[in-house]
């Protein structure tokens, strides 16, 4: 378990900015989704999204936000999130398209799991930011759109 104590500083703060970049394409960016009931709490327990179990606490003059940068090191930084993570689950129709879209979410960075037949996309902004990358796959229709949550 990994304690986190206290808010270094917002993601989108100036003085993060490089070494957050150079982490997010070597992968090291971990996000901790903070459901509502948690997002008042001084101390919670929570797994980021690569599986990290966390304890965060808080000072009282402490409130937590979206974007609050809670752990960094030249490795890996967390970050945390408000609300439930929304994913992507594309479905390919063949191998060719399989290995299409793998490589775009590949050259893209994007964060992927797999389910089954499915390439599920772990969304970090607007999904028609997503959909734009791959619009000739989707129009085309060798990659299919089973679900947004």
């Amino acid at each position: 378990m990994l304690r986190l104590h206290g808010i270094i500083g917002q993601s989108e703060d100036p003085a993060y900015r490089g070494l957050l970049h150079d982490l997010e394409h070597a992968g090291g960016i971990e996000l901790l989704f903070v459901p509502p009931a948690d997002a008042s709490r001084k101390r919670f327990r929570l797994a980021t999204d690569r599986g990290t179990d966390c304890a965060i606490s808080l000072d009282r003059d402490e409130a937590l936000t979206d974007g609050a940068l809670l752990y960094i090191d030249p490795d890996r930084a967390i970050i945390a999130r408000f609300g439930e993570q929304a994913v992507w689950r594309l479905q390919p129709t063949d191998a060719e398209a399989a290995l299409k879209l793998g490589w775009n979410a590949g050259n893209l960075h994007w964060r992927v799991r797999f389910e089954e037949d499915c390439l599920v996309v772990l969304l970090d902004g607007p999904l028609h930011d997503y959909r734009a990358r791959i619009l000739p796959l989707l129009d085309d229709g060798s990659v299919s759109e089973i679900s947004y949550v």
